[in-house]
């Protein structure tokens, strides 16, 4: 037998698992520990030739230190050689000595998935030797004697058949026994192009298929890391793999300086310099948003040069930077979606432009406004630059020659009531079940008042009285008692919107006021709305104008109304796109997103929880800088407040965005539309108790929470682990500080000290991402694609604000007409229209919440169990949904006419549908 110390010489000597030795007498030599039997299993020492045709094997740095490995082997040959000695000399009675092993090594299958793209497409052609990537074995545990890490490399060889726009590469791997678990692949792209891969799996192992998820570009000559997909915490991170995952995190925050490249994995922070374009005309410069002057969140750095007009303003691109894995996949099944906005914006606009002459052009009657989805806008030339690219629905082709037309979809709202648009009780009910329900309140206090400054902008009390809200509740109730009751409702645009009036009047085509509208929770639970006022604050010697309009009256104030509510929802629809749709979800969205690639590994649990909810925001952001908020482009033209359209939105993110009120509970509390009552389902009270956005929304927030809740849970067993999680607290340090460092030093700010605090704060991120963002998005064509019912701007005044003669008598004449030249013009309508049904339209590859399992999540029994039950939440969300659409006691979403509320309804099919909540902000 081995004695003591003939053990400890081969334990100390030789690194691969030795199980305990047995003697045979029989002569037979199974496992025997000689030359032949160590040599073939190091095959960390073979030729450059095995290298270059695939096969493994184990490396370091540098040729010295392969070179200072074949020593150590040579010697610890030699060292066995002597032990074996010291055995048969302590041994001999022993006719043999025999010590069976485990097997040397394991033959290991990599095999690479690669998604087809432009560039990669062909590549078999060119890749003859199998070089195109290079593969390495990465150890989860450094070599316990070197302390260096643990790799075998391998090329990898394509193989020929392609498979749904997929190629796989496959390289063999002879892995030593004492290498232990592999917890990462490197990959050296050798082609001349990018390539997309999506996954590695390992196979061969006694434990299994090993995967590794990457879903990444890897740019030629670009060496990167992919993690197993077994999460860890910083301090859990194996020593084989602490490196690298600095390593990577470093790459991707990169050093600050130089203008980024598309295909770069850089994220960094500016400030939205890049609105403006004053070198094409200096009319087009706008003030830069972030910083002091005009507090606003971060985008992603692209740095570009400053613009020769205007140092401050970043140079305009036609293709902006983001990072590689952030943009808009290109590969072979890639719906339509994408590239639709980007034609839309790029090519259909300003061919309807060229088409409309005249920019200030109204629809005659409102059968022309029908005629759009009737017979369509015949733009000359259109087929020839988009109709490939269009969806059917939107472009048609009377005949071959050149006779493309838009022929809109009838909006479902247009479907189920053409005249919906015009009554007063559809007018209220949306404000609650349409496209922009984050807007009223409750009225808590009388008189009604104002904060600006009574020197600049007027009397701040409001003109609407007690007495005249009494009289248009029939008498019901005392101003005193319609508040005590909660019952009174207001939609306040008063100071947001009247410090910009006159600077809007000042450009052509537009007008603003600030506005207030009440309106009355009646006995049956309808809204009804009892007055608008509309203010214009002092200018050119003139003192404040203000008018309180009301439903009731004659004829004429009956007109007159009408042209209040037009105002009102011009005032809603600004309101919606800049504040509850843009600046509240895509642009607070960016910052979280920059931060967590910056400060989260890839093998990070909670930048697993957070990556899908992040999904392609920041390309479509980069879009709507590139054509949407930028100076002359969409919004500007088409909205009231022209070219101050993004200022408004940072006043409103100055004063009144909050992140802790971003979520949905705190929302409606803070808006008086709700109340804590641990009693009631979801710890709230809802004010209005038929209120679809809310009693829907509050649903799927529970299920995001307890999914996050059972999450963080899992990751965090010990309170104490998330104030020590060092990449947690660095990532949400750089939220705060840099991302949404104009607001650093707000009290409100969440500490990250509990697994509380962290599953509401990422709760609050996934809502935003998801629910939020779909709730104001998806209904833009439905509601808004019949642009009465919606107009996203009033070109004229109200009639009885300081009217000429020949005004006055032109309103009594014809007030139609009047109106029909208060709504967005031809070019403005049509533009809006083709804009919303793209922004509308699910695309065919959109990922909807709880849908997909990452990869990561499967391999752990609690987590998957935890989604699987969030799936099934989601799915009891969509039936009560359909039960409560079908409740004909809910007037809100039941009634003749009465577009169901679907919006939160979890999944859709792709189009224009109305509902389905996406994973994160893709369109």
């Amino acid at each position: 037998m081995l004695n003591a110390s003939s053990q400890s010489i081969i334990k100390a000597s030789f690194p691969f698992s030795l199980p305990k030795p047995f003697v045979s007498g029989n002569n037979q030599t199974h496992g025997y520990l000689n030359n032949s039997s160590v040599r073939p299993s190091l095959g960390a020492f073979s030729s450059r030739k095995h290298e270059l045709l695939g096969g493994g094997y184990v490396s370091t740095a540098s040729r010295t230190r392969r070179t200072r490995t074949s020593v150590r082997a040579s010697a610890l040959v030699t060292t066995i050689n002597k032990a074996t000695k010291e055995i048969a000399t302590n041994n001999k009675a022993s006719p043999a000595i025999v010590v069976p092993i485990k097997p040397a090594s394991v033959k290991v299958t990599a095999t690479v998935t690669v998604v087809l793209s432009r560039s990669t497409s062909g590549g078999s052609s060119q890749d003859p030797l199998g070089l195109t990537l290079l593969l390495e074995l990465i150890g989860a545990e450094l070599d316990p004697i070197t302390h260096s890490e643990k790799i075998i490399k391998g090329y990898a060889n394509r193989r020929l058949k392609e498979e749904d726009g997929k190629v796989t590469y496959e390289a063999k791997f002879t892995v030593p026994s004492s290498f232990g678990e592999v917890g990462a692949v490197g990959v050296e792209n050798k082609y001349i192009n990018e390539m997309y891969l999506e996954d590695i799996i390992l196979q061969g192992f006694a434990i299994g298929p090993v995967h590794f998820n990457c879903n990444s570009w890897v740019q030629p000559n670009d060496k990167r890391t992919f993690f197993t997909d077994k999460s860890y915490l910083p301090s859990e991170t194996p020593s084989g793999l602490k490196q690298r995952r600095l390593r990577e995190l470093a790459n991707l925050r990169g050093q600050g300086t130089g203008e980024r490249k598309p295909s770069d994995r850089i994220y960094d922070y500016d400030t939205y310099n890049d609105l403006g374009d004053p070198d094409t005309n200096v009319e087009l410069k706008r003030p830069v948003l972030g910083g002091e002057t005009n507090p606003y969140p971060r985008r992603c750095r692209t740095g570009r040069g400053p613009s020769d007009a205007d140092p401050l303003s970043e140079k305009r691109a036609k293709d902006i930077y983001v990072p590689r894995d952030e943009q808009f996949s290109d590969v072979k099944e890639k719906g339509f979606q994408a590239k639709s906005l980007l034609t839309v914006l790029r090519s259909v606009i300003p061919t309807i432009e060229n088409k409309i002459e005249d920019a200030e052009l109204s629809f005659p009657y409102f059968t022309a406004i029908d005629s759009l989805f009737d017979v369509g806008l015949v733009v000359p030339g259109l087929e020839s630059i988009v109709t490939h690219l269009l969806p059917e629905r939107l472009i048609k082709i009377k005949d071959k020659i050149e006779n493309a037309f838009l022929r809109f979809e009838r909006p479902d709202l247009f479907k189920r009531d053409r005249f919906a648009w015009s009554s007063d009780e559809e007018f209220a009910r949306q404000t609650l079940a349409g496209l922009n329900p984050l807007a009223i309140k409750l009225v808590k206090e009388w008189p009604l008042k104002s904060e600006l400054d009574e020197h600049i902008y007027g009397p701040a009390e409001s003109a609407i009285t007690a007495e005249l809200l009494v009289r248009e509740m029939k008498g019901s109730m005392t101003i005193e008692e319609v508040i005590e009751k909660k019952r009174l409702f207001i939609l306040d645009y008063h100071d947001a919107f009247l410090p910009y009036v006159n600077r809007v009047r000042e450009q052509e085509g537009t007008t603003l006021y600030g506005s207030r509208t009440l309106l009355f929770l009646a006995d049956d639970g309808m809204l009804r709305p009892l007055a608008i006022e509309l203010t214009r604050p002092p200018y050119d010697g003139k003192p404040q104008w203000k008018q309180v309009f009301t439903p009731s009256g004659d004829f004429t104030s009956n007109w007159l109304w009408r042209f209040a509510k037009a105002h009102v929802l011009a005032h809603d629809a600004g309101y919606h796109q800049l504040i509850s749709h843009w600046l509240r979800t895509h642009c607070c969205m960016e910052p979280y997103i920059i931060a967590a690639n910056r400060q989260l590994s890839a093998m990070h649990p909670i930048y697993r929880l957070l990556h899908p909810h992040f999904r392609y925001t920041m390309q479509i952001n980069a879009n709507a800088r590139e054509q949407l908020i930028n100076a002359g482009g969409i919004i500007e033209s088409t909205f009231a407040p022209g070219k101050y359209c993004m200022e408004i939105s940072s006043v409103v993110y100055d004063t009144a965005w909050r992140f802790d009120l971003e979520a949905l509970p705190a929302d409606l509390i803070s808006r008086g539309m709700a109340v804590e009552n641990p009693s009631k389902p979801h710890g709230l009270e809802l004010t209005i108790k038929d209120y679809p956005y809310a009693s829907d929304g509050l649903i799927l927030w529970d299920a995001i929470k307890q999914w996050v809740e059972d999450y963080v849970n899992h990751y965090y067993p010990e309170p104490s682990l998330v104030k020590s999680d060092s990449e947690l607290q660095a990532w949400w340090e750089e939220v705060r500080t840099t991302g949404h460092g104009d607001k650093k030093d707000e009290p409100w700010w969440p500490i990250l000290s509990t697994p509380e605090d962290l599953v509401q704060t990422l709760t609050t991120i996934i809502w935003v991402a998801s629910g939020h963002h779909a709730a104001v998005n998806f209904g833009q064509y439905p509601y808004a694609g019949y642009f009465p019912n919606r107009p996203t701007i009033a070109r004229t005044k109200m009639p009885s604000e300081d009217p000429t003669d020949d005004e006055w008598e032109l309103f009594l004449d014809n007030p139609e007409s009047v109106l029909l030249h208060c709504f967005p013009s031809q070019i403005q309508a049509t533009k809006v229209m083709a804009t919303l049904d793209l922004l509308s339209t699910h695309s065919v590859d959109e990922e909807y919440l709880g849908q997909q399992l990452h990869p990561a999540w499967e391999k752990e029994p609690a987590i998957k169990a935890a989604f699987e039950k969030f799936a099934g939440r989601l799915k009891l969300l969509e039936g009560t949904i359909d039960e409560r659409n079908n409740n004909y006691h809910l007037k809100n979403r039941n009634g003749a006419g009465v577009l169901p509320y679907e919006l939160l309804k979890p999944t859709s099919e792709p189009g224009v549908t109305g509902k389905g909540v996406p994973n994160s902000i893709s369109i």
